[in-house]
C-alpha cells in the first residue's frame, strides 16, 4: 500500500455511545478505548489521519444539563455546546489513541482541535428547522420551556414533542489550514467533532455562531476535501450499505461508482435519517476529487482498509 495517503475516519455515534447503554463518562471512554483499535490499522499501513466524530447523545444531556439548571446557572446556547462537547470527546479520543500509541510502541502526536464550521445564512434549514434535539416532552411541558427559551419544536405522533434546530449544509473548515499542516507532517488530528460549530460570516467579514447542529458525516467529506486526503472511511454500525432494506429483496453493495449510487439515492433507497446523510457525503467527496469512501462497522474496519469488505464508493 501507498505510503502516507491521507485519510478521515468519521466515527459513528455506537464507537462512543452505543445503544440500550448507559451512557457515563466510565462507559463513553472504555468504548472509546476498543473503538480506536480500528484505528490503528490505518497506521501501521502509513496513512496520515483527520478523525471525526458524532456528539449526538453528548449534546442532548448537555442540553438537559442546561434545563434543569436554568433557574442556577447562566443558559449555555447551542453552540457553546456543541462547542463543549466536541472538546470533552476529543479529550477522550486524544487520550484513548495516546495510550493505543504507547503501549503499541508507535512515535506520533495526536492533538483535538474545536473546529468551526462557515455555513450560508440563506441555507434553506435555517428557516425549516426539521433536526430534533434533546429530550421527548409532553404538550404541557413543551409549551412553558418554548416561551422560556423561545425554542422551534414539533410533535412526533406516539412519541411527543421535541426541539427542532436547523441543519445547515458545511461548507467551508475555517481551521483547514492549520488542520491540513499538522496532518501533513503525520500529526494524528481530531476535528469537526458533532460537525463542528456552525458559524457564519457577515458583511464585515467577521465570523459569528448561531444555533443549529451540522450533519457529522456531510462535515467530514468537507474537511477530507479541504485537507486535500484522498480517502474517506465512514465508520458506522453496518457492514454495508444496503438497498431494499428490511425487504425480501434486500441487497447489500460493495464497490459501487459513484453514478450508480447517485441513481440509488435519487431513487429515494437512503432515508434522510438513517443512511442518506452518509451516502450523501459519499457522493459529495467523490464529487470534490476524493478517491475513495469506505462505509463500513468498527469491527470489518480492517477488511474494509484493504477493499475486503464494507461499500466502497468510486470514481
Amino acid at each position: 500500500m501507498t505510503k502516507n495517503k491521507t485519510a478521515v475516519i468519521a466515527l459513528g455515534g455506537n464507537a462512543i455511545s452505543p445503544k440500550g447503554e448507559i451512557d457515563t463518562i466510565a462507559n463513553q471512554f472504555n468504548n472509546t478505548r476498543k473503538s480506536l483499535s480500528a484505528i490503528m490499522h490505518f497506521l501501521h499501513e502509513g496513512y496520515h489521519l483527520a478523525i471525526t466524530h458524532g456528539n449526538g447523545p453528548q449534546v442532548g444531556n448537555a442540553l438537559l444539563r442546561v434545563e434543569l439548571s436554568i433557574d442556577k446557572a447562566p443558559v449555555l446556547p447551542l453552540g457553546i455546546c456543541v462547542a463543549d462537547t466536541e472538546g470533552g470527546m476529543g479529550y477522550m479520543i486524544e487520550q484513548s489513541l495516546q495510550n493505543a500509541l504507547i503501549t503499541d510502541k508507535f512515535d506520533r502526536e495526536v492533538v483535538s482541535i474545536i473546529t468551526q464550521v462557515v455555513v450560508d445564512t440563506d441555507d434553506p434549514s435555517i428557516n425549516n428547522p426539521t433536526k430534533y434535539i434533546g429530550s421527548w416532552y409532553t404538550g404541557d411541558e413543551i409549551k412553558g420551556l418554548t416561551e422560556k427559551f423561545g425554542w422551534q419544536v414539533r410533535e412526533v405522533p406516539g412519541k411527543g414533542w421535541r426541539r427542532v434546530v436547523p441543519s445547515p449544509i458545511p461548507r467551508q473548515i475555517i481551521n483547514r489550514k492549520a488542520i491540513k499542516h499538522l496532518v501533513d507532517i503525520g500529526i494524528i488530528v481530531i476535528a469537526a467533532g458533532g460537525g463542528g460549530i456552525p458559524v457564519f460570516i457577515m458583511d464585515n467579514g467577521l465570523y459569528e455562531g448561531f444555533d443549529a447542529v451540522i450533519d457529522k458525516d456531510l462535515a467530514s467529506a468537507v474537511l477530507a476535501r479541504d485537507i486535500e486526503a484522498q480517502e474517506l472511511f465512514i465508520l458506522t454500525d453496518v457492514d454495508q450499505v444496503a438497498i431494499n432494506y428490511g425487504q425480501s429483496n434486500e441487497e447489500k453493495l460493495g464497490t459501487i461508482h459513484v453514478n450508480d449510487l447517485k441513481a440509488l439515492f435519487d431513487e429515494g433507497q437512503f432515508p434522510p435519517g438513517n443512511m442518506g446523510p452518509k451516502v450523501q457525503a459519499a457522493l459529495n467527496f467523490i464529487e470534490y476529487g476524493g478517491q475513495s469512501v469506505t462505509i463500513t462497522s468498527l469491527e470489518m474496519v480492517q477488511k474494509g482498509l484493504f477493499g475486503q469488505k464494507g461499500t466502497i464508493v468510486i470514481p
